[in-house]
């Protein structure tokens, strides 16, 4: 049964969670905010972006229909026809005067002209724009442009339609103030009476003043890409990224960008990009990208177009609502503070209580004083306590139990329950140690099987391990309980014999282990015989660090296995066996020496 006083505590509890309650309402409103802004402002740019795009495309139709409008004129088609200027004299004049007034209205026209189909695409009417104003380029000035592509390609087309090059910096020579700037050029037919095709009208416009015209409107926050067909930046808010094709050095839209490839595979026409979601493609910022076809469909031609605002312009109301938010939860904070003080107060002291039973875990005076008899939820957790920490205690004892298993794990073998080679130089180290300090010797010996490979081949890993379990409890039968036993690796063994008998017994105990393992072992119904080589070390004779002991034993065993199988040598013996051997070697060659001063004596 629940008494009043724990459910006004309960109160002040819930109260609490109350104002963490609202905290989180009004961060997840904030969230909620920003996310609502940021999509409202990619849906507002998406349709400025679309807005802008087709405004492009209407300014490119109004340059397509003047140039229809100039190759319409008859006197076109008569100076064209009569480029040889016999006869066309004053028509040229008029159509020169009317290109003038075209490019007095369209500031944005670098040139236009009048090309005949003959003398490889002679210049017929050109005009220029100087930074004096325009100019009418005549005479010797006038070139041939047969070898363009807005030239040959729009003489191949049939009256009324639109060539529509591609975008590009202008380096034509003579090109006045077009030169270097970027350029779209659109050309049509210019034909005769009877439909034939004499020659074309070109007017190259100025891309950047275009533009500059067409985003007057947008605000002053808004960044402004451009990208042709194949994803070159036109138009971008960092110059050394537009136009990097004309310098060598090509910077692509959709390597920027890699959200709008889509719309150079034209399998999309519109990508809007959250801010917040991906920052690595829009960092700060919202954008939008729509593909925009423009000039003669069937030339493939289009833009990508795409506006930014700064993600920090757009957050701006979220932030004034965000400052609101964080003044109320401060205010919820310093109430949920106070209402904290009263309920840490009102359970301080049986929390006391627990909190000294869990730093004295295992005492019992602590649990003498846990709170076991209130019939509240104080005395339901003091119970609970009182069982986790029986619990814990058997588990800790179960813990040390799988903890001292793993330590002997971790130094013994698993196969054969022997030390491992960690254990043994260990045991080796402390054992040099003792004996130094008794003045005593010890021996070690190095066993290696002589036929464990053929058989592990033979008969397989199965019997090899049992062969190696069988082996182990051999060696343990001939050793005393002093010694130790261990496994190396493999089919290796080593043995370790302390005190003063070891230089005695060490060769005895040799001969004891191969004569224990010449005898047959049957495994599984299979009659075999193991067979071992023993190299013997000794301290201090041999070594004084346990390395070398080991090294020697194991060279001694070398040498009692080149010498025939199951035998067993001491490294003493394996050293006086090379002195003997240089010694004989060193007298030979003096024998030799003298042999050959003999017989280069001269004879009487």
């Amino acid at each position: 049964m629940i008494r009043p006083g724990l459910t006004i505590k309960l109160s002040i509890l819930l109260a609490c969670i109350g104002v963490l309650a609202s905290g989180a309402t009004g961060y997840y409103a904030y969230r909620a905010n920003r996310t609502m802004l940021v999509n409202e402002a990619g849906q507002s740019l998406l349709t400025s972006t679309e807005l802008l795009g087709q405004r492009f495309s209407t300014s490119i139709d109004d340059v397509g229909a003047d140039a229809l409008v100039l190759a319409s004129m008859p006197s076109s088609a008569f100076v064209v026809q009569t480029d040889d200027g016999m006869g066309a004299s004053e028509p040229r004049e008029r159509l020169a005067q009317v290109y003038s007034s075209f490019m007095v209205h369209h500031p944005e026209y670098l040139q236009i002209r009048l090309i005949t189909r003959e003398h490889h695409g002679l210049e017929l009417i050109r005009f220029d724009r100087d930074a004096d104003g325009l100019v009418r380029v005549q005479g010797s000035n006038l070139q041939e442009k047969g070898q363009f592509a807005y030239v040959f390609e729009t003489l191949a087309f049939s009256p009324g339609r639109i060539y529509t090059s591609p975008i590009l910096v202008n380096h034509e020579y003579g090109a006045h103030s077009a030169e270097g700037k970027p350029t779209l050029r659109l050309g049509t037919p210019v034909a005769d009476a009877n439909g034939v095709v004499e020659g074309v009208i070109v007017i190259d416009v100025d891309l950047a003043g275009l533009f500059k015209r067409l985003r007057a409107d947008l605000p002053s926050d808004y960044q402004v890409y451009l990208a042709n067909e194949w994803g070159d930046f036109l138009v971008h808010p960092d110059p050394s990224k537009a136009f990097g094709f004309d310098r060598g050095r090509r910077v692509l839209m959709q390597d920027s960008f890699s959200v709008t490839r889509p719309l150079f595979e034209q399998s999309q026409s519109e990508v809007v990009v959250n801010g917040l979601v991906r920052r690595k493609q829009a960092a700060g910022e919202v954008l939008s990208f729509v593909r925009r076809p423009f000039g003669d469909m069937e030339g493939n031609r289009f833009i990508v177009l795409g506006l930014a605002r700064p993600l920090q312009d757009v957050l701006s109301g979220a932030h004034l609502l965000g400052s609101q938010i964080i003044r109320i939860v401060m205010i919820f904070s310093v109430l949920g503070l106070f209402l904290a003080v009263l309920f840490a107060r009102a359970l301080t002291k049986p929390l006391h209580m627990l909190a000294y039973a869990a730093t004295h875990l295992f005492a019992a005076h602590a649990m003498e004083t846990l709170p076991l008899k209130r019939t509240d939820e104080i005395g339901v957790l003091a119970r609970c306590f009182d069982r986790l920490r029986r619990e814990i205690k058997s588990q800790m004892d179960v813990l040390h139990a799988k903890q001292r298993e793993l330590v002997h794990l971790a130094t013994h073998d698993v196969l054969t329950g022997l030390p491992n080679r960690m254990l043994f130089m260990e045991k080796l180290e402390n054992a040099i140690e003792e004996a130094t300090r008794r003045q005593e010797g010890l021996a070690v010996l190095f066993v290696d099987l002589d036929r464990f490979k053929q058989i592990n081949d033979q008969f397989g890993h199965s019997i090899g391990d049992k062969v190696l379990a069988a082996v182990s409890r051999r060696l343990k039968l001939v050793l005393c309980s002093a010694d130790v036993v261990a496994r190396l690796g493999g089919d290796e063994f080593i043995v370790l014999i302390e005190g003063p008998r070891s230089a005695e017994v060490a060769l005895a105990i040799a001969s004891r282990i191969v004569d224990a393992l010449n005898e047959p072992l049957l495994m599984d119904g299979q009659s075999m015989t193991v067979g071992a080589s023993i190299g013997i070390s000794q301290f201090p004779d041999d070594s004084g660090t346990a390395e070398e002991l080991l090294l020697n034993a194991d060279a001694a065993m070398y040498a009692a296995k080149s010498g025939g199988r199951c035998a067993y040598l001491r490294y003493q013996d394996v050293l006086e066996a090379r002195r003997q051997g240089q010694a004989s070697q060193a007298r030979a060659r003096n024998d030799e020496d003298t042999t050959r001063g003999r017989e280069a004596e001269p004879t009487a």
